[in-house]
């Protein structure tokens, strides 16, 4: 990404791991994405058994065809699933078939990391972030730390009977929502010609999902059976899911792409939303400017709409100018911490005494609603540095750095909070549990890691002793 789209790609899709190096592999955030995510897949879930808000789904920045289940209830989702999927029904069939997953308690393992190039050091970043989110950092943070070396093509190889379950019970599910389960077979026959292909050139989908002529079949012989076969997607979701579609490929697509798939004869909300993000990584603002305003005419109370124009003019260093337009993004989605830690990052950005004040409410909103939120983290800490809480700004970059998954940091920061403010207090006692927490997860990794150097210096140690 070009410098000048980095605080698009924080806020349009944000990295969990804030002090990670951005990568095409990142966890994407975007409150648009998540917002849709639970839409359309809260009635797959209750109609699995399972608690909407127990299961947390992720979006990565990744092109080839993957989705899987970890961590849980943990669904991950490559960008390519959506640019690939003709419909809203073609996704439903993926996320059907992981909740499958899920409510089937089928269990993940490991394949071997040798097999697959270029997906090296995700795993333990993905599986570390669901583990925080999911209300277990202690885990998270281990796993975030100890196992940068595992191929996410093959994180999850199941076998072809739990596939086979997984269909079914996909089905079902799509079922009890009044939902035609074709798009998930129209899914399978999409990527279906892939199985003769080499390995290295097959998407990770196909090595962790193997597909048979049997399954498609079977799957084939309940859909049809359906009383919902026949009906086609929703028209409302499927203009949600054109505009998410169109918007990932603006974000992750070269702008020249992007622009030929989305040509300006295209007046679509979807093309427009796509071109603004071409148009941006571009550096046509004054383009990218129009078309915002022009999806601000068609949806005037559409919250991401004045979302994304506040990024353009804050990132073109307008941003007094981008405050009012943030303002407006919030009113219409108060409820979106994403949304509400683009105001408060504004705000903070003009290093005013008077609006840090201003800020600082928001953004512990953003952190109460999100406490993964470590962009809001940021600005929360420098908000109150400015305005000399050095005692409260230690515990938000302690919070920062725990909820990104650095334990050393997190741990020393905390530790600054603790003899700042007085034992007993709730900051104190939160800053207690983050300074334990990643002590004890900076004890294990340093443990496991002299055992690694123990086994290796004894295997090195063996291998040249004389015959």
């Amino acid at each position: 990404m070009r410098k000048v789209s980095a605080y698009l790609f924080y806020l349009f899709f944000a990295a969990v791991a804030a002090t990670a190096p951005l990568t095409a592999q990142s966890i994407l955030r975007d409150a648009e994405t998540e917002a849709f995510f639970h839409e359309i897949s809260d009635p797959l879930f209750l109609a699995a058994g399972l608690n909407p808000k127990d299961v947390k789904m992720y979006l990565l920045a990744e092109t080839s065809l993957n989705a899987f289940v970890s961590g849980g209830q943990n669904i991950f989702i490559n960008s390519g699933i959506i640019i690939k999927s003709d419909n809203v029904n073609q996704l439903l069939g993926v996320i059907s078939h992981e909740t499958g997953h899920i409510s089937g308690g089928h269990l993940t393992r490991f394949g071997d990391v040798g097999k697959i190039a270029g997906n090296t050091s995700i795993l333990s970043m993905v599986l570390g972030a669901a583990a925080i989110l999911a209300g277990s950092p202690d885990a998270g943070i281990g796993l975030f730390m100890a196992g940068q070396s595992v191929a996410l093509g093959q994180v999850l190889a199941y076998t072809r009977v739990q596939e086979s379950s997984a269909d079914q019970a996909g089905a079902s599910f799509l079922e009890a929502t009044a939902t035609s389960g074709i798009g998930h077979i129209e899914f399978f026959e999409k990527i279906r010609h892939q199985e003769i292909m080499a390995q290295v050139r097959q998407d990770p989908y196909i090595r962790s999902h193997p597909l048979n002529s049997q399954r498609i079949l079977a799957l084939n012989g309940v859909v049809k059976t359906s009383k919902y076969y026949r009906k086609p997607p929703d028209p409302l979701l499927d203009e949600k899911f054109r505009r998410l579609k169109a918007k990932i490929i603006g974000f992750l697509y070269p702008p020249a792409r992007t622009l030929n798939l989305y040509p300006i004869s295209d007046t679509s909300p979807a093309a427009r939303y796509a071109r603004v993000y071409a148009y941006h990584k571009a550096l046509e603002w004054d383009l990218a400017l129009a078309e915002a305003d022009a999806l601000i005419a068609l949806e005037p109370d559409n919250a991401y709409f004045y979302e994304i124009k506040g990024q353009i003019l804050f990132e073109n260093g307008k941003v007094r100018d981008a405050l009012p337009i943030f303002e407006k993004a919030v009113h219409h989605a108060p409820d979106q911490p994403l949304v509400a830690t683009a105001l408060g990052q504004a705000m903070v950005s003009l290093e005013d005494p008077a609006m840090m004040d201003k800020a600082i409410p928001i953004l512990k909103n953003a952190t109460r609603q999100d406490s993964g939120n470590s962009f809001a983290w940021f600005n929360l800490a420098k908000a109150y540095s400015w305005n000399g809480k050095d005692a409260e700004a230690s515990l938000a970059t302690a919070e920062r750095f725990y909820s990104a998954g650095v334990p050393p940091q997190a741990m020393m920061h905390a530790r600054r909070a603790l003899d700042s403010f007085s034992p007993g207090t709730p900051e104190w006692l939160r800053a207690q549990d983050i300074f334990f927490v990643s002590k004890e997860a900076v004890d294990r990794y340093n443990r496991q890691n002299k055992k690694r150097r123990r086994a290796t210096s004894f295997k090195f140690s063996s291998s040249n002793q004389p015959n």
